[in-house]
């Protein structure tokens, strides 16, 4: 792993990936592919931008020609896939560059991954990031592990559904060194404020409505970020080709609970609002989104027996560390609440 390229390094997981690759492996180049879409955000990486080991290339995975002159220039050996439109609302209302970028750009990734490496793959991996929600929907008990069938219920998993099995195909029929994680839902700094806890941060901050779907009861199992880092670097170093490796938190909360530990956490820290009251009364039930799965959980005992890696931060500590984040840098959340998020925000939320 001497030149690795990550593609979507500008995003949540990517920059956090990204600054402990180079806390990892000293003697590495890292070249970070981003399209900087809305989530993308090179601000995250402003304290590595001078490293002479970072190169960062603005483009689209899904260009080819791009893509091969990377692999040419820079003799990439590795390469850690982030790159994805991951939010199931966005996916909802616009499907198309779910499926360009989800399963287009990694069919080009791959292609252009099995050309370069032709002959040498050996000495190659290709590390493709996904998520629990290929398997669908569980019940009250039961848990994912690697060998559920897939069973996507939006646009978004669908589409990461078929990035993996592409993936999969590409080991299987070419024998590409592919490694695939499945992930839980991730949380930490540098997330952008449309999911769950960094939405909720945010607006509780400044007195403004909480909104939580259906009665709030949907369950997941909660990741900190630098767990899934750690857990992606273990899976480079040891894991077996042509391998799935979950990766989950063993932190499983409803989203009504979530809610409510961070309106605590907030009145503790900066106290209630003007009005005298906590934010839990700023908690408002939403109507559902359509498809939304009741229950994910992954069963991580693979990673563990086989490779040694576990979660090491609990929720109680994680969630702490992400609030003090967030007060600590409020020009980052200002500079990413742009008006087009302000416009998605009011069509997803308002009026419900």
């Amino acid at each position: 792993m001497e030149n690795i390229l990550i593609t979507g390094g500008g995003g949540f997981i990517g920059s956090n990936f990204v600054r402990e690759a180079l806390k990892e492996f000293s003697d590495c180049r890292i070249v970070n592919l981003d399209k900087l879409t809305y989530a993308g955000n090179l601000q995250n990486l402003s304290d590595i931008q001078a490293d002479s080991r970072y190169r960062f290339v603005q483009g689209d995975i899904g260009d080819a020609d791009l893509v091969e002159s990377i692999f040419s220039c820079e003799s990439i050996d590795t390469i850690v896939n982030f790159a994805a439109e991951s939010h199931v609302d966005r996916s909802i209302h616009g499907p198309a560059e779910f499926v360009q970028t989800n399963i287009v750009g990694t069919f080009n990734l791959l292609e252009c991954a099995r050309k370069a490496w032709d002959g040498k793959q050996e000495d190659c991996r290709f590390l493709h990031v996904s998520t629990d929600e290929v398997y669908g929907s569980l019940g009250e008990t039961g848990m994912f592990t690697e060998t559920t069938p897939f069973d996507p219920r939006s646009p978004y998993s669908a589409s990461k559904a078929s990035s993996d099995h592409l993936v999969s195909a590409y080991y299987h029929t070419y024998g590409l060194p592919t490694l695939v994680t499945n992930c839980s839902n991730n949380y930490g700094p540098y997330h952008f404020p449309e999911k769950l806890i960094p939405l909720i941060i945010n607006n509780a901050l400044n007195g403004k409505d909480l909104p939580v779907y259906g009665d709030g009861k949907n369950v997941r199992d909660w990741l900190y970020v630098e767990d899934h880092c750690n857990a992606i670097l273990t899976v480079l170093e040891k894991g077996q080709v042509g391998q799935t490796y979950n990766v989950g938190g063993n932190n499983e909360k409803q989203n009504i609970e979530i809610v409510k530990t961070i309106c605590d956490i907030l009145d503790e820290k900066v106290g209630f609002l003007p009005s005298g009251e906590s934010r839990r009364s700023l908690i408002r039930f939403v109507k559902d989104r359509p498809g939304h799965d009741l229950r994910y959980a992954i069963d991580a005992t693979k990673i563990k027996d086989e490779l040694g890696w576990e979660p090491s931060v609990t929720f109680e500590e994680g969630i702490l560390k992400t609030v003090d984040w967030y007060l600590e840098n409020p020009e980052w959340v200002a500079s990413v609440v742009s008006g087009d998020y302000q416009t998605y925000y009011q069509h997803m939320y308002e009026g419900r």
